[in-house]
């Protein structure tokens, strides 16, 4: 959510980025929403300061039997008419105003690459070598199979298309790398959660994500709650309506099952583990003061950890800037971390970072006071430091040797029963 005033002095501007971020919003219409609705309620709080100017007058008349006292009634009881239908006209315009202003956007960095789509980020820099195969490789689906790791038609016997169960070592390539996320973000002083993985309809809004995302989200009707796609909703709601103290940024990581419904997703996502219903991820999210330099320093180093985990992974990735077209209602800046994946002969996005400035806290009322005790909205900021089981698609096709089995890379192998290879069982 940005400040009306903030909007009223900078339509062009909201206007072109809710355009670029395929927003459909007319800032003209919510200019004029804002003008009505405030004139309404000027009217009528000048119509209830001359009701109550003239309910006193009549108190006076009554001591004193004044005949005028019939007609300063009459006109006490149209006034009531009238401000009862301007306050059933002013909700109906607040309804209109609250819709428009749910749609206003977050504004964008300079540096953010102008485009369309994820075809447009412009990629920023390139670790690790990509590797030749001297042999015809697998991908993560027959690897999964000759090792026994995945069960994708049982999944969907049970919960449908995009399920699956893992299984031996799927499982345990599953939790190892949400483990060493966590060991990596408590060793640079990280909080680590468990979070609620479900939610109520106003914290997904006040974190962002609807109502713009909402058909991406499960509903769960009965309980009118809602399966969170990621922890960052939760810890955003963490401290929600709470003034806090950031003399320090406060950094929380949450570890958690996600849930989304991949709406209008297909093609080639839909094989195996790429684009699935149910995962986890290690989530990232930091709140700091109002300092733009700060949070800008704060987004590279929650990159960071991010590129850090993917080394200890060995595996290749590039960094990208997220395009105008590509960003979320909410974000400001972003990065995303794309992991190469041999099957698929492309980086392939993996990770995601993002500077939201005090788009979630002001919705959140998240604030905190500064040396003076005057009081601001934080800035927050999130990054997935994980997510599986899409990371082990780069694993495993990454890592695979001629003969079938999967290397695991040294950071793993004390989470993996000191293993070296994952072998053949047979």
């Amino acid at each position: 959510m940005l400040d009306i005033q903030y909007i009223l002095s900078h339509t062009d501007e909201i206007q072109t980025v809710a355009d670029q971020k395929g927003i459909k919003l007319s800032v003209e219409s919510l200019v004029k929403t804002y003008e009505e609705r405030r004139t309404l309620i000027q009217q009528i709080e000048n119509m209830r300061a001359t009701r109550n100017n003239l309910t006193k007058g009549i108190s006076v008349l009554a001591r004193e039997k004044n005949k005028a006292i019939e007609a300063k009634k009459e006109d006490v009881r149209e006034l009531n008419q009238r401000i009862k239908e301007d306050e059933k006209h002013l909700n109906e315009v607040q309804n209109s105003y609250n819709g428009l202003m749910n749609l206003v956007p977050n504004i964008v960095s300079k540096d953010t690459p102008i485009g369309l789509s994820d075809e447009d980020n412009v990629e920023i820099k390139r670790v690790g070598e990509v590797r030749e195969f001297n042999f015809a490789i697998k991908d993560h689906m027959e690897l999964a199979e000759i090792h026994d790791m995945f069960d994708i038609p049982r999944g969907v016997k049970v919960a449908g298309t995009r399920n699956y169960f893992l299984k031996n070592k799927g499982l345990t390539l599953h939790r190892a790398v949400q483990q060493l996320a966590l060991d990596v973000l408590h060793s640079k002083g990280f909080t680590l959660m468990d979070v609620p993985i479900m939610a109520n309809r106003n914290v997904l809004y006040t974190s962002g994500f609807f109502p713009t995302g909402e058909d991406q989200t499960y509903h769960l009707t009965k309980d009118d709650k809602y399966l969170v796609g990621t922890s960052e909703v939760p810890l955003i709601g963490y401290y929600s309506n709470e003034v806090i103290d950031v003399k320090y940024p406060i950094k929380l990581a949450a570890v958690s099952n996600c849930f989304r419904r991949e709406a209008g997703s297909g093609g080639r996502d839909v094989r195996g583990l790429y684009r699935v219903h149910q995962f986890a991820k290690v989530e990232q999210v930091i709140l700091c003061k109002n300092d733009l330099d700060l949070s800008n320093r704060l987004l590279e180093e929650i990159t960071n950890n991010a590129k850090e985990i993917l080394n200890l992974l060995e595996l290749p990735y590039r960094v990208v800037s997220v395009c105008t077209g590509d960003l979320s209602q909410k974000n400001y800046k972003q990065y995303d971390i794309e992991t190469w994946m041999p099957s698929r002969e492309s980086y392939n996005e993996t990770h995601s970072s993002s500077n939201v400035l005090d788009f979630q806290t002001r919705r959140s009322s998240i604030r905190y006071k500064d040396e003076e005790g005057k009081t601001h909205y934080c800035y927050s900021l999130n990054n997935t430091a994980v997510a599986t089981p899409r990371i082990l698609i780069p694993l495993m096709e990454n890592h695979q040797q001629e003969d079938g089995s999967i290397y695991i890379p040294k950071a793993l192998r004390k989470y993996m029963y000191d293993e070296e290879y994952i072998k053949r069982s047979n």
